[in-house]
């Protein structure tokens, strides 16, 4: 914590340098420049905390943390240097902008490491007749897509300020108490080495925000959670073990999920960015910053007990919780009407808001779209303003007629009038 809440600064001079800031926009929140690069910060904060356990392990006599569970074999360094290219995938893009590519291409590299290490899920225990299910091969491929999903559900759900922070900070407790009950050094060390970094980073990065996390935050904390989560589990994992972090993730796996129900709706990519994250619905809502951020905190502490308790109760109560869970997340999801394409407003679209809105969505469409709607509207517009000339013509023509018509009926009679013959003078 405190070597983030010292960093923090210099990497908000750093960013300012770099022009890596976030400047208003009309889907942005930020009303002010803000600068990123805050991962860098919270990156310096897990890697003291863990510096000083090894030194304190090797120069003192400490208690060595980072221990493997006997089934699993992990090599530490090249975990780390799989962090390190995280990081390091998410501050490049901060500074210019990688294409989703090329940014895909870094968290699937870090993901590879982190497999290569033997961070991996190889064993799944079935619930209902206790056999294992052997992975195989198929553990690495499965580890590198639970690496990259967890960190990109952190990334999505970073819109507002302190938003991602806070909700790792509370995931990461969680974790360090699983790590704690089930015994898991390297695990619990971590966790506690994410939540001290969270909660020094949350200083600044709190509502008014004076640093964002940045991709290299956002980045960094969802790959961490899905470390953590993967060291929490042995070789041969319960399947209930596998479930409870995607339970404490509750809330961003449910706003990934609806983002892409929702741009399939609207006929957009995947990973195009729009205004319907859970985050923007609150705002929709009227809450402020501040208090949509803090009742995403309050879902995430409720889902976070609720795998608590799953994790100490039988088969049949941890159904039964999990429903309940599903259930109530899924309702406050249709409530905020997460699966609803961003351009299909659920109120009054004259009213000023839903206008407002409406522009904001604009801006969150690929500019190819922008333009033929655009082109769309202009034809319309057009076509409107030809029918009422036409209208105008018409409407003439039929006023014009009449008058006409009495003309050359007057013209016609006058023409057809017998001249009279002069009368003759008078006579005195």
């Amino acid at each position: 914590m405190v070597v983030t809440l010292i960093t923090t600064p210099l990497a908000k001079r750093l960013a300012i340098s770099l022009d890596a800031v976030d400047y208003p926009s009309k889907r942005r929140i930020n009303k002010t420049p803000i600068p990123r690069l805050g991962g860098l910060a919270v990156f310096c904060g897990i890697a003291a905390a863990v510096g000083v356990q090894v030194f304190g392990h090797t120069s003192f006599g400490w208690a060595v943390a980072l221990v493997p569970h006997p089934s699993l074999a992990i090599n530490y360094p090249m975990l780390a240097l799989a962090f390190l290219i995280m990081v390091l995938t998410g501050a490049v893009d901060d500074v210019i902008q990688l294409s989703p590519r090329q940014k895909l291409a870094g968290q699937i590299l870090a993901a590879i490491l982190a497999a290569a290490s033997g961070l991996l899920i190889q064993n799944i225990v079935n619930p209902l007749n206790r056999a294992e299910i052997t992975l195989g091969f198929f553990a690495y491929p499965l580890t590198v897509i639970y690496l990259v999903a967890y960190t990109n559900i952190i990334n999505l759900i970073d819109g507002l300020d302190g938003l991602a922070t806070g909700v790792s900070a509370i995931a990461g407790c969680s974790m360090f108490s699983f790590s704690v009950l089930a015994g898991r050094s390297d695990a619990a060390l971590i966790a506690i080495a994410l939540i001290g970094a969270c909660l020094g980073f949350l200083y600044y990065n709190f509502h008014p925000a004076s640093i964002f996390l940045g991709d290299s935050g956002a980045l960094l904390l969802g790959f961490a959670l899905g470390s953590i989560s993967l060291l929490n589990v042995s070789r041969v994992a319960a399947l209930t073990s596998v479930i409870m972090p995607l339970i404490v993730a509750g809330v961003p796996i449910i706003d990934t999920f609806s983002a892409i129900i929702r741009r399939k709706r609207a006929h957009m990519s995947i990973g195009q960015a729009d205004t319907g994250h859970i985050h923007h619905r609150l705002i929709q809502e009227g809450f402020d910053q501040r208090q949509a951020v803090l009742l995403i905190y309050a879902w995430t502490i409720l889902l976070s007990i609720g795998a608590a308790l799953i994790n100490q109760v039988e088969v049949m109560p941890r159904i039964l919780i999990f429903i309940v869970l599903l259930v109530s997340s899924a309702a406050f999801a249709l409530r905020l009407h997460l699966f609803d394409p961003v351009l299909l407003h659920h109120y009054n679209p004259k009213t000023p808001q839903a206008r407002d809105d409406a522009s904001r969505d604009e801006a969150c469409i690929p500019e190819t779209t922008v333009s033929r709607m655009a082109h769309k509207r202009r034809v319309q517009a057009l076509k409107l303003a030809t029918h009422k000339r036409e209208s105008q013509q018409r409407h003439t023509c039929t006023e014009q007629a009449p008058a006409d018509a009495r003309k050359t009926d007057a013209r016609h009679s006058s023409a057809q009038k017998p001249p009279q013959s002069p009368s003759p003078p008078s006579r005195s």
